[in-house]
């Protein structure tokens, strides 16, 4: 089962340029199946209980997008982990594109 994240009514808005997401040995990871690289992207969601910060990992071409843009983010997925008694939820989308009208300030 996915678990999808409604972004309607939050701004999300570039904190950190998109990075290459690299393994443990520094290689850049590359999607299953696929093998397209894969991107990590540091943003800030903020709506009207305040905001979060959370990293968003696309595959294919590096998103186009800057620091400080506001942008939209299709399909964001939740995904929950657990490992070695740690645990957490990692994000990843399809793609992220500035929004209409954004420039990085």
């Amino acid at each position: 089962m996915k678990l999808y994240v409604d972004t309607k009514g939050k701004q999300v808005t570039v904190s950190k340029d998109p990075e290459p997401k690299n393994d443990q040995n520094g290689n850049q990871r590359s999607e299953k199946g696929t093998g397209r690289l894969m991107w990590a992207t540091q943003v800030i969601v903020l709506d009207e209980t305040g905001g979060e910060v959370i990293s968003i990992t696309t595959a294919g071409e590096k998103p186009g997008v800057m620091v400080g843009q506001l942008i939209e983010v299709e399909q964001l997925e939740a995904i929950p982990w657990a490992t070695n008694g740690r645990n957490g939820v990692a994000f990843r989308a399809i793609s992220l594109k500035p929004k209409a009208g954004s420039a990085a300030k």
